[in-house]
């Protein structure tokens, strides 16, 4: 079973998706799993939710899911407006969506890296010293900092040059939680809005100056593990201590990142868990199995996905949130997860 996993053509798929009809989740007289499981939200959750629903779909050719993206915040609305069975979420739930109903568990977990168009002439400084957390405040939120050379005084070869900052238009996890490593809301983030993951990605790539933020899927290309083509990674300067040294060295590939994601050396924010959430608890049998997929079988997948998968621990709190019992998993053929290229 073959797989493209090219972010920027799932990311122009999201663009062009829509919402099918809520299923009814019923199964057959047979017993067998059938219905609809329709799904919207976050770019970051978007190209995972794909793959999981590809194999639990091959494993339960009754079901059907649907996934469009749109954004956490539409995720959400949808969710509570009971317009799909899950919203993808890509930040904290916040305290008043619960008091609306939101119901929520998490499913793998990730990160927001900022984004540098590599041709800069500061960019190879960048790579030695990276930002601090008040550096990228001063750019995305109080505006201090406009100007390249103002970086880095002493280092001669940094262009006398605006920064092109840009944030998201779309009301997003990934801006979210950008904002609040900076101790901020998406509103405080300064900027050219732009619309989507792949839009941010794709406008820093053109602009020699130019700044942004990106979710790893959007960031890394999934074949590679590398940064995608044109797109430089912003190391972050965690300790404050002007350089980057030996402990914050883990964007040169995507598992790197993941592994620091993953041991907590990545600091959080701006990696983050990713949620699903519906208006109570799931009560379409076909949304229920499916979360219960991802929540078993399904993690396996989550690291060629390009996301760090969730403690077993976590699973199981979330699994006790879903309602359901560790023997009531929908089967997965053991040939269909011997296709998937897992990585090591």
């Amino acid at each position: 079973m073959k797989r493209s996993l090219c972010f920027f053509a799932l990311g122009l798929a999201v663009l062009l998706g829509s919402c099918k009809s809520r299923g009814t989740g019923k199964g057959s007289d047979s017993g067998s799993l059938q219905g609809e499981v329709n799904i919207s939200g976050a770019f970051a959750l978007y190209p995972m939710c794909l793959l999981w629903a590809e194999e639990f779909q091959e494993a339960n050719p009754g079901v059907t899911v649907n996934i469009s993206g749109g954004g956490a915040g539409k995720g959400m609305t949808d969710a509570l407006n009971d317009m799909v069975d899950f919203g993808m979420i890509s930040r904290e739930i916040k305290q008043a969506e619960i008091d609306k109903g939101a119901w929520f568990i998490a499913v793998a977990r990730d990160a927001v890296v900022p984004t540098i168009n590599p041709g800069n002439p500061v960019y190879p400084e960048v790579l030695k010293r990276g930002l601090t957390r008040e550096q990228l405040y001063k750019i995305f939120i109080s505006g201090e900092i406009k100007r390249w050379n103002q970086l880095y005084p002493d280092f001669p070869a940094a262009p006398d040059e605006a920064i092109s900052v840009y944030t998201r238009s779309d009301a997003c996890g990934a801006a979210e939680t950008f904002a609040a490593y900076l101790g901020g809301h998406q509103d405080n983030l300064k900027g050219i809005g732009v619309n989507g993951d792949p839009g941010m990605a794709s406008t820093v790539q053109k602009d020699l100056y130019g700044i942004g933020y990106n979710n790893l899927g959007f960031a890394y290309d999934l074949k590679t593990r590398k940064p995608i083509e044109g797109l430089g990674i912003l190391p972050l300067d965690i300790n404050a201590d002007g350089k980057v040294d030996a402990s914050e060295q883990f964007y040169s590939d995507l598992d790197s990142l993941s592994d620091a994601i993953g041991h907590n050396r990545y600091p959080a924010p701006p990696a983050r868990n990713l949620y699903l959430s519906s208006k109570g608890v799931p009560k379409n049998p076909a949304a229920k199995a499916f979360a219960r997929y991802i929540l078993t079988k399904g993690q396996s997948h989550v690291k060629v996905g390009g996301y760090v998968a969730l403690p077993e621990e976590i699973c199981a709190l979330q699994l006790e949130k879903l309602g359901m019992e560790e023997d009531e998993e929908p089967a997965v053929p053991d040939t269909a997860l011997a296709q998937m290229p897992l990585a090591d």
